[in-house]
């Protein structure tokens, strides 16, 4: 997306499911950073057969934050295990490293095992309307049910995005939902990622994925993230602190003008645009992280559970810590053994043993790690409410930190 070609005064609602609407965007490879596993042929959560990925982005206004009129920065991200037309609930398992945030409908998920319609990220006063539209979409599909627990999650876009005027509305959910199909996923500025801040350079979405064998069978997992965590001093990139290398382009004020209302933890742009992330005592972690993992490895819904802990070692690997105020919160399903969710009968299912779970959960640490770049990859430096301008991590300084230090791949 080219966030100064849509600026207008009024809300500019754009779906996002490919990154065919505009020339491809360089990802995390193609600049030369280098990553362990082997990829599906889209690297991304679409690989995994029957996934599809809808989005809508909200993009207007700028200046002055005026709550209910914007500035906008914000969307929404649907994730749809076996695509709209299947209402066949999928085994799934979810984790919190840190719950400093929001998932809805992971009660029932833990207690039943299933993960029954789409996972939704949004931001986080956008909650209730999205989960609410999902279960419209779902009576209006037809799906056949007596209730519904749609799992909706959130982070926070108070930063860039009139959070409080509530400006992502049913019919951007129901965009999103309509939109979703599998093949390339638009990244960066996109959906529920549009208004997210990453290691205090422009976050978003990113996504990811690995095919391996476990037994002579080829199986794969994706991965699709909206990050919105993390400190600059902390960020590694294939082991490279890059952000001691890159310390300055932090978070700031993009006008001479007064904003009463903007946050006063950043400073202004023309006296402090080289200034270098404080450190310990200064702006510190604020946001959070929303993970989704899906599969086509048969795993039971306790097996999944543990996939989705394995989430937290590839945001380690970046420089996350799950800090007091972060939301770390992840989803795992797999779309193997369709009709385990049937209500009569006996059933059988097919699932790996614990023994040969582990390529599950190295995949799982490398295609999270991946994902995350691909969102600091793909965002562009993007200028929000109160004219916050957050930078976009700059391509050729990263390859000169992975030069400096060996690791760049090509």
């Amino acid at each position: 997306m080219r966030p100064i070609a849509i600026l207008a005064l009024t809300i500019c609602v754009l779906p996002a499911s490919v990154s065919g609407q505009a020339a491809p965007k360089p990802r995390a490879r193609d600049l030369g950073v280098p990553f362990d596993g082997t990829p599906g042929p889209l690297n991304a959560i679409t690989d995994v057969a029957g996934v599809t990925v809808g989005q809508v982005t909200i993009v207007s206004g700028k200046g002055p934050l005026v709550v209910g009129q914007g500035p906008v920065r914000t969307g929404v991200t649907a994730v749809l295990p076996r695509g709209a037309a299947s209402g066949d609930p999928v085994m799934a398992g979810w984790f919190t490293l840190n719950g400093n945030g929001e998932m809805t409908g992971t009660t029932w998920l833990e207690e039943s095992g299933f993960l029954a319609g789409p996972v939704m990220i949004t931001n986080t006063h956008s909650v209730g309307v999205v989960r609410d539209a999902v279960i419209e979409w779902l009576v209006h599909k037809g799906f056949n049910f007596d209730w519904s627990l749609p799992v909706v999650a959130e982070t926070w876009d108070g930063s860039l995005n009139d959070i409080n005027g509530f400006h992502v509305s049913k019919q951007d959910a129901f965009r999103a939902l309509d939109s979703a199909k599998g093949g390339p996923v638009a990244e960066g500025n996109v959906g529920g990622g549009t208004g997210m801040i990453c290691h205090m350079f422009k976050g978003g979405i990113g996504t990811s994925s690995r095919r391996f064998a476990i037994e002579d069978k080829t199986y794969t997992l994706g991965v699709l993230v909206q990050c919105n965590y993390g400190v600059r001093r902390l960020l590694r990139i294939a082991g490279v602190p890059v952000g001691t290398e890159i310390p300055d382009l932090l978070p700031c004020l993009d006008t001479a003008e007064p904003r009463p209302s903007a946050d006063d933890r950043y400073p202004r742009c023309p006296a402090k645009v080289g200034s270098r992330d404080p450190g310990p005592g200064g702006i510190g972690e604020m946001g959070s992280i929303i993970v989704v993992v899906a599969t086509d490895v048969p795993l039971l819904p306790h097996q999944l559970q543990r996939v989705a802990r394995h989430v937290s070692l590839g945001i380690g690997k970046m420089g996350g810590l799950g800090s007091n105020s972060s939301g770390d919160i992840y989803v795992a399903f797999s779309t193997a053994n369709p009709g385990a969710a049937e209500p009569k009968g006996l059933h059988t299912a097919t699932y790996i043993p614990n023994e040969a779970i582990t390529t599950v959960f190295e995949a799982t640490v490398q295609a999270t790690e991946e994902s995350i770049t691909n969102a600091l990859v793909a965002a562009e430096t993007m200028t929000g409410a109160n004219d916050l301008r957050i930078s976009a991590l700059p391509h050729d300084r990263l390859r000169a930190a992975l030069q400096k230090y060996g690791r760049l791949s090509k």
